[in-house]
This record gives C-alpha cells, structure tokens and sequence, in this order.
C-alpha cells in the first residue's frame, strides 16, 4: 500500500430476476421457487427438493514427481503478456519452489522500488527473530503525583476502543475498555493522564513518505500507541489516519472514564513506577497475517520495530531497516542492491531486486528455512483474500485461487511477488516488479503474468 495506492474494495452485488434461489448448504435444505405462467394471480409452483449438498473440503498435499518446467517452456507460455508495454521499466525471476532453482529471469539483480512487496523482507525478519505466540504490553502505570497515570506505548497500534466483544479494524485486538475497567477496578483515583511515547526513538516519518500519505489513509506518524492503527473510522481500512496518534490514544482514554481530554498531556513515565492495568496484542501469528493480507503499513512499521529491540538496535526507521536488513544478511540472502528507509515499502526511496525477494520466498517453500514456511499461508490468495480481492475477479480469472501473492502498489511502481501451482501440480515462486508506469496499468499486466504460469504448459 502506498500513496494513490489503489486497493479500494469495491462491493459486488449480484441481482437475479425472476429466480430466486436459497442455499442452504453442509446437508440443509434447498428451495428454488420459480414464476410460472399462469392466471392473472401469477400462480407459484415449488420445484422438488434436491438432495442435500455436502462441503467435503480437504487440503491435498501436490505431487511429489511432477515435472520441473524447462526455461523455454515458461518462455513461451509468459512471451504474450511479458510483451505488454504497460508492464513499463520491469525485472522479474520465476524459480521452482522446492529446489531453488531459477527458470526464468529478466533483469533479476536491478534494484526496483518495490512498494509492499518490501514487507516480505520484514515478515521473514520477523520469523526468523520472534517468537510465533509474542505479544506487545501496552500499560497503565503510576504518575508523578495523585490522580495522575501515564498511558505507556509498548508498540501496539492495533488496540481498538470499539465496545467490549466487538472487533474493530485488528480481529483479536486489545480493548481500551480493558484498561478502563483495571483503572477502575483497582481503585486508583485519575484526573490526568500523560501519554508516554519513549520507546521509539528517530522521527515519526520516513524519508520517500509523503505528507498527503496521512490522510490519505496510508500510513500515521510511527508511534508506539494507537487507536485501530490512527484510523478515523476503526473499520475502513484506507480511512484518514491521526496525526497524533498517541495522544489521540490518550484522549479515548480520558474520555472512557469520564476525564477532561485537555487533561492528557505527553511525557514519561518514572522508572519502576507501579502498574495500574495492562493490555496484550494478539500473538505475533496473527499480526503478521493481517500485515500480509491487508498490506498494512503501520503494522510492518510496528513489527519492524520489534525485530530491531529484539536483535539490540534502536527502535527507528533507520534501527528497524538495519536489523530486518542483517537478520537476513545473516541468513545467507543475497541483499545486494537493497536500500531500505521503512519496514512498509511505502517509501517511494525503497530499493529492492526481484532476486532478493524471490530467494525469500523460495527458501520458504523449500526445507532451508523452516522458520519462515507460515509466510507462505500469510499471502493474499488470488480473487479471494486481503489485497488481491478484487483482483482476477473480472476479465482474466485464470489465476482465481491458485495465485498468492504480495501486492505491491505505489503512484508509479507495482509489483506482486508469490507462488502459483501449475496445471501440471508444479509449485513455482515468482517476482514481478513494474516501475514508471501507473497501476492501473501495470497492475492488470502483472497479474496476466502470473496467471500465464498457471496454464503452463512448460515442461
């Protein structure tokens, strides 16, 4: 996601004439009732009742001896849509995903912008450094004098002040409503609060982001505290976004137990001061999945945060690009090229080849990296899921359910960046990356790419 990035939902609605139908599926009934000719009363007639239809899903597991593509293979059946000039300044890598090996390339080792495809480097990061059930602490500690509490920013952006039971933006998120209820519970007397954002250091917005980002509802400034990610409404996703995040986080709390707003101020809190109440995030799991899916940059800029405290660097822009940078340097990838000022890829400085990315992805399909196999299942899947939901449902649905893949989508750069398995059951990796071309143009262009390795017939 990006600025003008253009993942707008758009809702599809069906209209159907004189037929209606209800499904009631997994064994229950089903009913059509259809208009008949008839008198004037329009008589109705209802059909026969079919047998019950039954959901038998299953996860099988690809053929172990299906055949790897040959070079000219994948070639040919990619030539049609690689010539499309939409697709602009392009590289691109296709590899076979058990073995590693490439089979394709064009340009592989050019640093590209890669817009969100960047978070595919901060997910594997994350899972090489993080522990899979980690959560963030956001606390409620002491204040200086009576009545005062300092609201402590642990780096969660995803607690919700939604009612108690009701998710807002981040499924399984923390309540604000919990804190209120410690506060009160614990019996401690409160007419200020003071919002500490102490555990981030640098500044709040990265070089390459943009102004007009914030309420475009890209991205917030980076600090350890929000409400639903700085959202002006917790459930829309590119809704405008806070300027003053934490503060804001402050004021919802002032507000919940029936404080003046003006009476939330910044600072921080004393060592060692008493804990008054505390809430968790949903384990680290499930953030990284709503990061993939959803391409949420305030979630990548948290998380890259935490792999920065966790290998010993400053939690900054600069800390959390240089720690996600050398956990996998460390890992043995090949980085050359990478010029990194966020964690998100919403900084139009980025800079990344489609080798590294594809190296990522392969050594995750393959028995290299154990580690980061659950990037495989965090990606959106093709017409069906997060950023790729209203992509392949019209025109070209050949990759419909068999493409997942990261999106990436700023004003002049696209990418998308996955796996797809082939008709002849091949699991096959790709990166594709379009720069200086818009996405409306380049997006479509990159998708029939993909799409054209589902078909292949490349052995």
């Amino acid at each position: 996601m990006g600025s003008l990035q253009g993942r707008r939902r758009r809702n599809i609605r069906i209209l159907v004439g004189s037929i209606v139908t209800v499904l009631l599926v997994a064994g229950l009934l089903v009913v059509a009732v259809d208009k008949v000719a008839g008198d004037d009363r329009g008589e109705l007639t209802v059909a026969p009742e079919p047998a019950p239809v039954t959901a038998a899903p299953a996860v099988v597991p690809v053929a172990p001896d299906a055949p790897i593509p040959s070079t000219a293979g994948i070639s040919a059946a990619i030539g049609p849509a690689l010539a499309n000039p939409d697709l602009g300044k392009f590289s691109g890598t296709i590899a076979d995903a058990v073995t590693g090996q490439v089979l394709w390339s064009a340009e592989p080792a050019t640093p590209m912008v890669p817009a969100s495809t960047t978070k595919i480097l901060t997910v594997a990061a994350a899972l090489s450094t993080l522990p899979a059930d980690g959560r963030v602490t956001t606390e409620v500690v002491q204040g200086s004098r009576p009545g005062e509490v300092v609201l402590v920013g642990g780096g969660d952006p995803t607690i919700t002040a939604k009612p108690r039971g009701e998710n807002g933006y981040y499924p399984g998120a923390a309540h604000l409503a919990d804190l209120v209820d410690q506060i009160r519970a614990s019996g401690t007397p409160v007419d200020r609060i003071v919002v500490d954002t102490s555990l981030y250091a640098g500044p709040t917005m990265a070089q390459g982001w943009l102004p007009t980002d914030v309420p475009a509802g890209f991205i917030t400034p980076t600090e350890p505290l929000m409400i639903d990610g700085g959202r002006s409404d917790p459930l829309v996703d590119e809704s405008p976004r806070s300027t003053t995040p934490a503060l804001d986080a402050g004021r919802a709390l002032a507000a919940a137990l029936g404080i003046d707003q003006n009476a939330v101020d910044s600072g921080a809190a004393a060592p060692g001061a008493a804990q008054v109440a505390a809430v968790q995030s949903a384990p680290l799991r499930d953030r990284l999945r709503q990061m993939m899916e959803h391409s949420d940059n305030v979630l990548a800029e948290a998380i890259g945060r935490e792999v920065a405290m966790k290998t010993g660097a400053e939690p900054s822009f600069s800390g959390a690009a240089a720690s996600v940078s050398q956990t996998l340097f460390s890992a043995g990838f090949d980085l050359t090229g990478l010029e990194l000022h966020d964690t998100s890829g919403l900084s139009v400085d980025d800079r990344i080849t489609a080798k590294s990315l594809d190296e990522i992805l392969t050594a995750a399909a393959g028995d290299g990296h154990p580690k980061l196999r659950p990037m495989l299942d965090y990606l959106p899947v093709a017409g069906g899921t997060g950023s790729l939901a209203d992509r392949y449902v019209t025109g070209n649905r050949v990759g419909a359910g068999w493409v997942r893949a990261k999106t990436g989508t700023l004003s002049g750069a696209s990418a998308l960046a996955g796996y797809v398995l082939d008709e002849s059951g091949r699991v096959l990796t790709f990166t594709f990356m379009s720069n200086d071309r818009p996405p409306n143009l380049s997006r479509p262009a990159l998708d029939a790419l993909a799409s054209s390795l589902r078909t292949c017939g490349c052995t």
